[in-house]
């Protein structure tokens, strides 16, 4: 039987180039809780072996260290890096509130192209 690891997916993707949006598993913030989750974040260095990744959020090292310039080190080869995986739902949008006051009915009544209004 030949050592090929059980944690990693096979036929996977891995060479990753500057630019590319990618997730990594790691500590961070959400909603003002450290949670220990997937984070998408984008290449901005890259070595033969290892990758950097800069994120929005401030992310953390696993001895809980706060990373001060938001960019984690990856290696290629690890389970923890991937390209972001395609949601299977949609998140329902927030309505926008309808105007009220006193130019409410003038926008209203307006066309789809508003400079043949004048």
């Amino acid at each position: 039987m030949t050592g090929i690891p059980l944690n990693t997916p096979q036929n996977v993707r891995k060479d990753f180039e500057i630019g590319d949006h990618v997730e990594v598993f790691c500590d961070h913030d959400w909603n003002e809780e450290r949670i220990r989750d997937w984070l998408e974040g984008v290449v901005v260095k890259k070595s033969p072996k290892k990758v950097a990744v800069q994120f929005d959020r401030n992310v953390y090292l696993t001895d809980g260290w706060m990373v001060p310039d938001r960019v984690l080190w990856c290696q290629t080869n690890s389970a923890d890096i991937r390209y972001p995986r395609q949601r299977s739902h949609r998140r329902p949008r927030q309505r926008l509130p309808r105007i009220q006051g006193e130019h409410s009915e003038e926008f209203e009544n307006r066309g789809p192209f508003p400079e043949n209004d004048l």
